[in-house]
């Protein structure tokens, strides 16, 4: 059984759900909406040139979900997800998965963006695990803690590799990878089968270099 992994955002969904939540939020009232988007937007920024501290991130963008208990984000949870992200989830991603599905693979989500955010997204796809940022949670608040390494960057692989270690039933053997950004380019260059999908300008650049397939989603 080969792993198929996937990226999430603007990957299997047409935009990035933690930069669209952190919108949501600015929309609605749930933060200082002026200057949230400004750090909102510059983060982004960095993280699609790949320069993005994740640490720095972290601490800005968790602290608006220590405000408010697990219930009430729960609730604008979903409304994020019906106004949001339904609309942007793709149906050729979808597909693919299934075409996974039907070889027997097993199918992972390793996402940059925390749990609370895309639990209930990868729950669309039906994947079999979710490699996601963990948040600590305490007397029914999110601390704006982490738990274990980020999934962000070289972070993938790490916590990819901690999971092998746990599932010692499977393996990188046959293993995919589909992904949109540069910033995946330390884990996709350790599975068997990298996919470029709707790729940025280094990504793109990188997989025409080395070969690899480059397909869209779109």
């Amino acid at each position: 059984m080969a792993l198929a992994i996937f990226d999430l955002d603007n990957t299997l969904i047409a935009g990035d759900s933690d930069a669209l939540w952190g919108e949501f939020m600015a929309a609605n009232g749930l933060v200082d909406s002026e200057r949230f988007r400004e750090g909102n937007h510059r983060f982004y920024e960095q993280y699609k040139q790949g320069v993005m501290n994740i640490r720095e991130y972290l601490d800005f963008c968790l602290k608006p979900l220590t405000q408010y208990n697990l219930e009430a984000l729960e609730l604008w949870h979903g409304q994020f997800m019906e106004q949001v992200i339904s609309p942007i989830l793709l149906a050729k991603g979808l597909a693919r998965i299934e075409h996974h599905r039907q070889r027997g693979d097993y199918i992972m989500i390793i996402t940059a963006t925390n749990r609370f955010i895309t639990k209930p997204i990868a729950a669309k796809f039906n994947v079999d695990t979710l490699l996601a940022i963990d948040l600590e949670i305490s007397d029914n608040h999110y601390t704006g803690k982490v738990i274990g390494t980020p999934t962000y960057q070289q972070g993938k692989v790490l916590r990819l590799q901690e999971w092998l270690n746990e599932h010692s039933e499977y393996s990188m053997a046959d293993s995919y990878f589909y992904s949109d950004s540069r910033n995946d380019l330390p884990l996709l260059t350790k599975v068997d089968n990298p996919i470029a999908v709707d790729p940025d300008p280094e990504l793109n650049s990188f997989a025409q270099a080395n070969g690899w397939p480059i397909i869209s989603f779109r």
